[in-house]
């Protein structure tokens, strides 16, 4: 896709990795670009039925890189020019919002395999995966206090359905790192793994190989009904349900699972 990401897509599955290894995949503008960038691609390639992030090199994402911070210390894009953050430039979000929220919202699921460090925006760019598989030894944070700025890129709407309110406060008053067992216990990683790669690809294997339409179904069932009361969700599922029910690869589902063999379906 670019010199800050590279794509391969095998079998359904898009291995998407952060390839600004020398920087630890630190967040430039370039790599804001490019993950807003490939999410939108992936989202117009029929064929991805599920998709794996990762960072080559020594890291998954070390967040933010050092000149933006001395940016900010030196007052550059602070006055004339700067366009707000609460402008919206992609509908429901802003810029670097875009560049998390374009995975959360991408039609298909998303692996983050996540080694090395995740730390303030490399934390919320793996929050933008809806399954999150961490090295136990990774060094995690929210770190965004050091800087003297708020979470953001659309990780407190995130976080406040992943972890205790108490525990998303401590660690954003804080900005301590914790690591990436200890994010199995508070909600942020789902599992732990000594090869996250190569476990997400497998998962994501074994995710492209349902139904399509099930599976995609079930992600914008999740995504909506975070924000709906009971009687909101209770009918969004039966809609969702009802759009399933008797379609070609619904039946194709049922007859791959009566005859104990791997579904052919369609994208």
């Amino acid at each position: 896709m670019s010199d800050r990401i590279r794509v391969e897509i095998h079998q359904g599955v898009a291995d998407v990795r952060l390839v600004r290894s020398d920087k630890m995949n630190a967040l430039d503008n370039a790599m804001f670009e490019a993950l807003i960038d490939t999410a939108k691609t992936l989202e117009d390639t029929p064929e991805v039925r599920c998709v794996v992030l990762s960072g080559e090199g020594r890291a998954f994402c070390a967040g933010l890189d050092m000149q933006s911070f001395g940016a900010m210390a030196s007052g550059a894009g602070n006055g004339v020019g700067r366009v707000p953050l609460a402008h919206r430039t992609h509908g429901l979000t802003n810029r670097p919002q875009q560049a998390v929220w374009g995975w959360r919202s991408l039609r298909v699921p998303v692996i983050a395999a996540v080694h090395g460090v995740a730390l303030g925006g490399g934390f919320q760019v793996m929050l933008g995966a809806d399954i999150r598989i961490t090295h136990p030894d990774t060094k995690l944070s929210i770190l965004e206090v050091k800087w003297g700025l708020v979470p953001d890129m659309g990780s407190t709407a995130i976080m406040r359905n992943l972890a205790r309110d108490d525990v998303v406060r401590e660690l954003t008053y804080t900005g301590r790192i914790f690591s990436g067992r200890e994010a199995l216990d508070l909600g942020f990683a789902t599992r732990v793994s000594e090869t996250p790669l190569e476990d997400a690809l497998s998962l994501a294997r074994d995710i492209a190989g349902r139904s399509p339409d099930a599976v995609q179904a079930a992600k914008r069932l999740y995504n909506g009904v975070t924000d709906q009361d009971t009687a909101g969700a209770l009918l969004a599922e039966s809609e969702i349900q009802d759009g399933l029910i008797g379609r070609p690869n619904q039946i194709e589902a049922i007859m791959a699972g009566m005859e104990n063999r791997l579904g052919h379906f369609v994208d």
